[in-house]
């Protein structure tokens, strides 16, 4: 079965040594996600990943604002 396709639509930053709580916390939730690092579509500082995620609903996007403390950024085009 193929993964459905989806539109990356905003992110959040963080080091590179909290990328594997935060993975474990989106992956028991089942959130779909893409982990990014610095390229010419989004500019990230060095030690730093994104986080990025498609459109989802309004109570898991609650979540995910919750386990980041703080509202993403739209993903830039």
């Amino acid at each position: 079965m193929e993964k459905p396709a989806y539109n990356k639509s905003f992110y959040f930053t963080v080091p590179e040594r909290n990328l594997s709580y935060i993975k474990d916390s989106l992956d028991i939730m089942y959130i779909p996600y893409w982990i990014e690092q610095s390229s010419d579509t989004l500019k990230l500082q060095e030690g730093v990943v994104a986080f990025v995620f498609p459109d989802v609903h309004g109570r898991v996007y609650n979540y995910i604002v919750e386990l980041f403390d703080g509202r993403g950024l739209p993903y830039p085009e």
